[in-house]
Parts: structure tokens; sequence; C-alpha cells
């Protein structure tokens, strides 16, 4: 089989052609949205986080959930940007520039998803003066913005270097401490879930290596979407093959994925094995549409990845967005799931501040999702990617992002 390499050179297009009016409308789009985020927060903020979904008996939400998706899209986007470096392989075209700036975007909005999860953010400051260094949330804390500083620290290496400031050795060490810290931020975010005896689905020494594989999934998806796009405005020159590169990267991570999630599934669901609750919640019960898109999904992109004939550009671009939405369904199968089985008989007075649906009783509660976020969950979550959006298009359009000669 011949492979499809139809798009080897895209269209050379002016300089002028990228920054113009399109993305000053994008800017302009993601400034709004920012905003309307920023009233809806302060909204919350008033009311309190009764106006959301989430409830004592299911404490974490969409906020959180993001929060995972994000820290993962983060570590994936410098993993494969620093990998190819610290090993002394070819890289990808010169797109490490824009693979590191997608993941500085990715790391404020995971801190940014934080932020709003608290109910009272103004006393941020009690977390630093009174800190537990023996939980994994303080673990996670410190690596995230050791990680957010280092991923700042290895652009601005890279443009050092470009400039002739920096040698080759440096950037080296500076790329495998990033790599490392990449690795690390994941698998802390991962110990945090993994290391609570009190939630079944979540306590297994599987989840940061599962953690890690995932992040490399929708790493690598999101990276090739923005390249693909930023190739056809003009952006950037990218042979093909580099593309058709990634995207094999992309199917092995995603069939290294599928295998962790079906070992979990078979130690969980053996006969007489303690999770078979959890495997039939997951294929059949309330969050079966979740369970099913990711794996249905995820198969479909190992095969664009893996049949030559079917690596176009328009169907690189659904594999990899049904890589990044299988992951996010992941994500809320294990946030939500975690909380879907109750680990209590709760004897107290049922009222709107435990439980979501609190009016059917414990058990009608836990009979369809226990917990989905309101309007203004969605809302807050828009304007935190709108925030998103917009700093990565300032940095397109501001920062010297284009990879030069000896990037290739």
């Amino acid at each position: 089989m011949t492979e499809n390499t139809s798009a080897t050179k895209s269209p050379k297009a002016p300089a002028a052609k990228f920054g113009g009016k399109g993305i000053n409308i994008g800017i302009v789009v993601a400034a709004l949205l920012t905003i309307m985020g920023l009233a809806l927060w302060v909204m919350q903020l008033s009311g309190g986080m009764v106006q959301t979904g989430m409830r004592n008996l299911d404490s974490w939400g969409l906020y959180i959930t993001m929060f995972m998706f994000l820290v993962g899209l983060s570590a994936g986007g410098l993993i494969i940007s620093s990998a190819p470096r610290v090993l002394g392989v070819e890289g990808f075209g010169g797109i490490s520039k824009v693979a590191v700036w997608t993941s500085i975007c990715c790391t404020v909005l995971a801190i940014g998803f934080v932020v709003v999860d608290l109910g009272q953010p103004l006393r941020l400051w009690e977390l630093f003066a009174y800190s537990n260094l023996g939980s994994p949330l303080m673990w996670d804390i410190a690596v995230l913005a050791t990680y957010l500083v280092l991923s700042i620290v290895y652009l601005w290496a890279m443009l050092r270097y470009e400039s002739g400031k920096d040698s080759a050795v440096s950037l080296r060490v500076i790329s495998t401490i990033a790599l490392v810290t990449a690795i690390l931020v994941h698998s802390v975010t991962a110990w945090i879930f993994g290391l609570q005896q009190g939630r079944e689905m979540w306590h297994t020494a599987l989840l940061a290596p599962w953690f890690v594989s995932s992040a490399l999934v929708c790493g690598v998806a999101l990276v090739l979407v923005v390249v693909i796009a930023l190739r056809k405005a003009g952006y950037l020159e990218l042979d093909q093959k580099y593309v058709v590169k990634m995207l094999k990267l992309l199917g092995v991570f995603v069939c290294v994925d599928l295998y962790f999630f079906g070992c979990d599934l078979l130690t969980e669901g053996f006969p007489a094995g303690s999770g078979a609750d959890i495997v039939a919640m997951l294929t059949t019960g309330a969050l079966a549409p979740f369970f099913w898109i990711e794996v249905l999904g995820c198969a479909a992109t190992a095969v664009i990845a893996f049949t030559p004939k079917l690596r176009t550009n328009p169907l690189i671009v659904v594999a990899s967005l049904l890589a990044i939405v299988g992951i996010f369904c992941k994500r809320v199968q294990l946030l939500v799931g975690g909380f879907q089985i109750p680990n209590l008989d709760y004897a107290g007075p049922m009222t709107q501040y435990t439980v979501t649906d609190w009016t059917s009783g414990m058990a009608g509660a836990y009979q369809g999702m226990v917990y989905w976020p309101t309007p203004i969950e969605f809302g807050i979550v828009l304007g935190v990617v709108g925030l998103g959006a917009l700093l990565l298009l300032l940095g397109l359009k501001y920062l010297p992002l284009k990879p030069v000669d000896h990037d290739r």
C-alpha cells in the first residue's frame, strides 16, 4: 500500500495572510468569551457553589474534570516537543515553539479551573500558610507551578538558541528537565485520585502511567490540529511527512491507552472480582455513553493512523478530534464514576446540599448520573476556554513562534 502524501507541501501563503482580519476577529471573540466567563464567575462567587451541580457527596465536577484534561493536553504537548531534542533524534519539522506555547496556554487554563472551583478564592493564601506537605494536592500544586515556570523557561531558551545566545548543550539540559517535569506533573495529578482508598474506582497503581499515556494521546492530537490549522492559514510551511509521523505516534499512544483501559476493566470485572459494579456502570450504566464514545472514537483514530490511504489532512483532523474527545470522556468517567458508586450509607436527611437529586432519596439519586453541570458551570468553562484561545492567538500573532531553518 502506498502512503497518502497528497498534501506533501502546503500552498505557500504570504506572511501577511496570517495575522490579518481573521486572527483579529478570533481575538475579539475569545476576549468576549473571557469577559462572559468572568461575569458568570462573579455571579457564582456572589451566589455560592450551590448554583453548581456539585454537592457534599459529589464534591468535584466539570471544573476538576477540565483541570485533569488540560494538564494532559499541556504535558503531552511539551513531551513531544522536548523528547526528540533530549534523545537526539529528528523532531517534527520545527513545530517545537508552537507546541510549547500551546502547552503553556493549557497549563494556565488548568490552574484557572482550580481557581474557579474554589468557593472562596481569596482564601487561597491559607493553602500556603497551612500547607500539608503529605497531601497529593499540595504535591500537585508545587509540581504544576514548577512545570509552568519551566515551560516558559524552555520557550525562552529555544528563542535564545535561535538567536545564537545559548548553546545546544544548555538547551538539551533544559529540555531534559522539562521532559521529566511534564511526566511528573501528570503522575502527581493521577496520585490525587489513585491514593484515595475510599474510592474503589480511583484506587489503582495503574492510574499514573495511564494518565501519562492519555496525556500523550490528547497532547499529540491537539498539536496535530493546531499545526494543520496553522499550515492552512499560512503560518507554517510543514512537510506532510512530519504530520504523518505525528499521526503514527498518535496511533501508538492510543493503542497503549486502550491497552491500559482493557487491563483495568479485566482486573475489575473478572469473575469474583470486586469491581464488577464499576464495569457494569461504565459499559451499560449511567456512564455508558462516555465509555463507548471513548472506546469507539479511539479505535477509529487508530484505524486512520495505521491505514496509509486514510492519512489525508481532513481525516487526520477527525482522528485527532476523536482522540481528544475520547480522553475527555475518560476524564468524565473517572471523576464522576468515583462518586457514582456511594462508599457509605448516608444516615442523615437528604437535602439540596448533600446530593444533587436529593428529592428522590439515596437510591433514586444514584439511578442516573449523580452529577450533571448546571448552565453557569458550562458558561464559566466556555469563558476559561475563551481565555486559552485568547492567549494562543495573541502568542501566535506577537511571539516569534515560527520555525527557523535549523529547527527543521
